[in-house]
Order: C-alpha cells, then sequence, then structure tokens
C-alpha cells in the first residue's frame, strides 16, 4: 500500500474536520477526524493542528507508514478569496502534509458538489443551518452564492428559526395573526415573557445553531395547520430556488437540462420542506435532474487531490469509491466523534 498511496481529501468546517487518504485506484486506505478547521473561528494555529491530526488519525491502521501524499485537496469552510487559499496553504506547509506544488484549496461548496456528481458539471445546494449554492461547468467557470447568516442564508435552518422568533414578537404586539410558533419559541429559547427575547437576541447573542434549532419545528407547525409557519416555508423555498436559479443562469445552464444536488439537514431527506423547496426549483427550471448525492465532501475532496494528481474519475475507480462511503459514513459515530448539526457549514 505504501507505493499506491497518492492523495488525500479533507473536508473542514465550524465543527469537524475529515480527512481520507486514497490510493490511485479509488481504495479508502484511511479515514480520520479532529476539531474544527475554519480558521475564521478557532485561528490559523487551531486549525492547522485540527487538519494535521484528522490526517494523522487516517494514517493509522493499513495506511500506517505510508509516505506524504502525493496531492491533497482542502475544502474549508470560509473559503472564498485568494488571500484564504494562501492561509490555508501556509497552514498545511506549517507541518509538512504535503508537497506545496501538489496542495489545493477551496471551499466546502466545492467539494460537496465534486462529490455529489462525481466530478461533473452541475450545481450542489446545501440546505442545513446555512445556505448556499455552488456551480461548475465542465470548461472552469464557476459561481456560488451564500454571504453567511447576517448577509444571505435565505431559505436556511437560520432563516426559518428567525423569521418564527419574528412572528412570535409580531403576535404580542398586535401586528400579526396568532400562531403556533410562539409556543415553541419559547419552549425552545427558554423563557415565557415576550419581553425577555430583546435581552435573548440582543444581549446575550442567540447562537446561529440555537435559533436553526427552530426550522423542524417551523416545519411541524407548518404540517399542522399553522398558517404562518407555512408562509414561513413558502417565503424560503422561494428563496432557495432563486438561489439555484441565479447560478444557473450564470454558468448558461438554463434551458438546458443540468444535474442538481443537494445536502444538508433540510433537504437531504424527503419531507414537507424538501418538496416545497424541489418544486419551486422547478418552477423555475423546470429542465433540472435532481440527483441525490453519490459521494460525500470528504470524498469529492478527494476526487479533486486524485485528478491533481493525473489521476482521472473512471466508472472503475468511482465505483470502488462508492462501495467504500458507507464504511466511511460509520468511522466518525464509532470512534465517539461528536455530530455536527446537519448541513452547519458556513459558520
Amino acid at each position: 500500500m505504501p507505493e499506491t498511496l497518492l492523495t488525500a481529501g479533507i473536508d473542514g468546517g465550524a465543527t469537524r474536520t475529515r480527512a481520507v487518504l486514497v490510493t490511485g485506484d479509488g481504495t479508502v486506505a484511511g479515514f480520520g477526524t479532529a476539531g474544527p478547521s475554519n480558521y475564521d473561528n478557532v485561528g490559523e494555529e487551531t486549525a492547522a493542528e485540527n487538519i494535521r491530526l484528522a490526517l494523522d488519525e487516517a494514517r493509522r491502521g493499513p495506511a500506517s507508514g505510508t509516505p506524504l501524499p502525493r496531492s491533497i485537496f482542502l475544502g474549508l469552510a470560509g473559503v472564498v478569496s485568494h488571500t484564504d487559499r494562501e492561509i490555508v496553504r501556509r497552514m498545511v506547509a506549517r507541518h509538512h502534509l504535503a508537497p506545496p506544488e501538489g496542495v489545493g484549496v477551496d471551499h466546502d461548496i466545492r467539494i460537496a458538489l465534486a462529490g455529489g456528481l462525481e466530478g461533473h458539471e452541475g450545481i450542489v445546494l446545501i440546505a442545513g443551518t446555512g445556505s448556499s449554492t455552488y456551480g461548475r461547468r465542465s470548461d472552469g467557470r464557476s459561481h456560488r452564492t451564500g454571504w453567511g447568516y447576517l448577509l444571505d442564508d435565505r431559505g436556511s435552518g437560520y432563516a426559518l428559526g428567525l423569521q418564527s422568533i419574528v412572528a412570535s414578537v409580531m403576535e404580542s404586539d398586535g401586528r400579526g395573526p396568532a400562531t403556533a410558533l410562539s409556543r415553541v419559541v419559547r419552549a425552545r429559547l427558554r423563557f415565557t415573557d415576550i419581553d425577555d427575547i430583546l435581552h435573548i437576541m440582543y444581549r446575550g447573542g442567540a447562537p446561529v445553531a440555537e435559533i436553526a434549532s427552530l426550522a423542524p419545528d417551523v416545519i411541524a407547525c407548518a404540517t399542522g395547520g399553522d398558517g404562518v409557519a407555512e408562509s414561513i416555508l413558502n417565503e424560503g423555498a422561494r428563496e432557495i430556488a432563486r438561489m439555484v436559479w441565479t447560478v444557473a443562469r450564470r454558468l448558461e445552464f438554463s434551458g438546458t437540462p443540468f444535474p442538481l444536488t443537494m445536502t444538508g439537514g433540510l433537504v437531504e431527506q424527503g419531507g414537507h420542506y424538501r418538496d416545497l423547496v424541489e418544486g419551486e426549483i422547478r418552477v423555475l427550471a423546470p429542465d433540472v435532474r435532481i440527483l441525490p448525492p453519490a459521494l460525500p465532501p470528504v470524498m469529492g475532496a478527494a476526487l479533486l487531490a486524485l485528478e491533481a494528481a493525473g489521476i482521472p474519475p473512471t466508472p472503475h475507480l468511482l465505483e470502488r469509491m462508492r462501495s467504500q462511503t458507507s464504511l466511511l459514513e460509520a468511522a466518525p459515530a464509532a470512534a465517539g466523534g461528536p455530530a455536527p448539526h446537519p448541513g452547519h457549514r458556513k459558520s
């Protein structure tokens, strides 16, 4: 195995870093996890150390004693600019994780697309705590949306949760209709007097993930017949569809069939909100082909690393990687690592 080990893929976010080592024929030689590697949140030193720890864990067992990977591709949350990419390259160089010429860096949405569509052109939608879209053509053109919870994240878990809080406030002062969301918001944020919401939101600074945790309650209230909750979901689905359509139009997918894959806790499984999102997307893009993700993002990073090493994604290689995905997905739970909030990839 040492002579065939070629590449490493890294999927790093605000909660966890995942690393996979893949040989030239698509065999997973090792898998590891560590803490967060979004350097905006934890700083360069901690982020670099967690990337190193994840790779060290991946190199135990069958990959023990192997040389450095020939190439490595890192898909990290928050990487959007040239400066970001250079910072990540510096983090990799600090621990000598791969040859400098073999380091690829981009945002985590790109590796979600690479894995979801197995390297083919198309669009990926991420809708969980945050929301974003990214598309790429085979000629290298790309476009993304998604500017974080303060500027964007429309239709996301955070947006749905925030709107449920707004609806509760509107009901309390008579500007909005009665809604079952008021009871849910009080229970979730642990208060009884509506005036306490000012302290929670402005002084205490309610965490993004806590606000996003209201999203399943919004969906439950809507399916239970609450009109306000249903209105929030309808608006969220329209906003997500607009993101997808914007990317499709900018990349000239519009008017032709194009593949779209979805990931994130709000859309990975079927359900009321997923149905609304899919319906709104099809209104704007009737020719869209919505496909389930073929591979997880960390395997998408490995595919990009293989490509950089001159290994094309042949049908045999892709089949081999698909056949090992279930084992890879089970590894974090077996190790006792914490599971992130579904789709929490932006903050």
